[in-house]
């Protein structure tokens, strides 16, 4: 019975395959999806290129094979843990790039596409199209770097040994004598390699930023942490490059290293896992609180200024309820977006409960963190969250409402204090009619309340109020 159902899921979804108009590339932006046709077309170009200047030689494939299965060995180790979500390291260089190095450039390019497929079909179904742009920007990279490679070959090395022939061989040419030569040799592989890293990351950086375009150059590819792995992966692809020219039996040596690696990478990963929030992508509740407590006691010692907001969604069981929580999940993506075009680099957002979220925003005095703080309750007011599935496409109207709680240069506070402060600020913005900035300054009694609904303060929507507070 088990088979059956197995067999029948399997041509539904061969069905969906063939159905070319639900294919949910049809639902990127245009410029995104022109885009991502641009790449897969050009690499399939470089393919037919390729191809049609291959001499097939029975030495090239037992290479191609031995180290495509050691590519294959290594997506079979991510299926103990389940690939990760979005754009993650892993070490398929080790096996690649001697691929680009010592084989003709079609066994480069055909590489990614056989790694990909495999990891599509055991270890976590992706949309297709994603997966053929992955290939397709991978695979351009190693055409980058074999044609680096062997130009800068040329040109240093007079193209002996080492595959800077027209059919590479991956052992010592008799007439390649150590010294110099090695020196020059391992440059022009690291070359090949940063070049190779440089294109990749360049192709797949300009679709995630045409998907969010608050994403960063500089923390997409110069993050510490990223530039750390890539470099760790990079040396190892080298070494193993270097290794595998000199004798295949190298491979054995390099497999379990390179397992490490991927294990390393892998902890990496669960490690940034364990500190954000799997559906906003903040900081997670205890990684947040970890973080405004040193920034708060920092902010004591050197007698800063510094404020605290906790933002609740308005209604959002009524709107998981009329929508569906799909859309639910939609409306904390979009305030975490919101969230993090808004702030500063130095702020700290999280997500703090089910529909609430905090902001911790260092070297801010109180007037302009309620001006910040309002500035986020507008710009979420005014998000064009459409509800999936709805017929006309209804837009769900998301408000939140904020408490803002300031610490004053030179007071001294507990972060208890000043998170009850900012929750009590917050409870008094949802008991006078949501919408709106609350605000606590917790040693000068500075209240203020920005954006008084119409039935709450007869007003409108008008300019904000400062005052003294009774209590706070």
């Amino acid at each position: 019975m088990d088979a059956i159902f197995r067999l029948a899921g399997r041509v539904q979804m061969l069905k969906q395959m063939l159905n070319v108009r639900s294919w949910p590339f049809w639902k990127l932006p245009r410029f995104l999806a022109v885009y991502v046709a641009a790449v897969i077309l050009a690499d399939a170009a470089a393919i037919a290129v390729s191809a049609a200047h291959l001499s097939v030689r029975a030495h090239d494939l037992a290479v191609f094979g031995l180290l495509l299965a050691c590519n294959g060995a290594t997506v079979e180790l991510t299926r103990r843990t389940s690939e990760p979500e979005g754009h993650v390291k892993d070490v398929h260089a080790v096996w690649e790039l001697p691929t680009v190095v010592l084989l003709p450039p079609l066994y480069a390019l055909l590489m990614p596409v056989a790694r990909l497929a495999l990891t599509q079909w055991r270890i976590r179904k992706a949309a297709v199209y994603k997966r053929v742009f992955t290939a397709a920007a991978i695979g351009l990279s190693y055409a980058a770097a074999s044609l680096t490679f062997r130009g800068l070959g040329h040109l240093a090395l007079g193209g002996l040994g080492l595959g800077l022939g027209p059919s590479p061989s991956p052992s010592f040419s008799p007439g390649w004598a150590p010294g110099t030569r090695v020196t020059t040799w391992i440059v022009l592989v690291a070359a090949c390699a940063v070049v190779q890293l440089a294109v990749n990351q360049y192709l797949v950086f300009a679709a995630v930023r045409a998907t969010n375009p608050a994403t960063r150059l500089r923390e997409f590819m110069f993050d510490r942490q990223t530039l750390r792995n890539d470099l760790t992966e990079m040396c190892m692809a080298v070494l193993a490059t270097l290794a595998i020219a000199m004798s295949l039996l190298t491979v054995l040596i390099a497999l379990p290293l390179a397992t490490l690696l991927q294990r390393s990478a892998l902890h990496a990963q669960l490690v940034k896992d364990a500190r954000t929030d799997s559906k906003t992508g903040l900081m997670n509740a205890a990684t947040w609180e970890r973080g405004a407590t040193a920034e708060l006691a920092r902010a004591v010692r050197t007698r800063s200024a510094l404020a605290v907001a906790l933002l609740d969604i308005d209604r959002f069981k009524v709107i998981n309820d009329t929508y569906g929580h799909m859309t639910g999940d939609e409306v904390l993506k979009e305030i975490a977006h919101t969230l993090n075009t808004l702030l500063r680099d130095y702020d700290l957002a999280g997500r703090f409960g089910g529909e609430e979220f905090a902001v911790l925003l260092p070297q801010t005095r109180a007037p302009d963190a309620f001006r910040i703080a309002e500035r986020i309750r507008s710009a979420i007011a005014g998000l064009g969250i459409i509800a999936a599935g709805r017929a006309g496409g209804e837009r769900v109207h998301v408000t939140v409402s904020i408490g803002v709680a300031a610490l004053d240069a030179g007071s001294q506070r507990e972060y208890a204090e000043l998170m009850a402060a900012a929750d009590a600020a917050l409870y008094r913005a949802k008991g006078c009619g949501r919408d709106q900035v609350q605000m606590i300054s917790t040693t000068r009694g500075l209240s203020a309340v920005g954006s008084i609904p119409r039935a709450a303060g007869g007003e409108g929507h008008g300019p904000s109020l400062f005052r003294r507070a009774i209590s706070s």
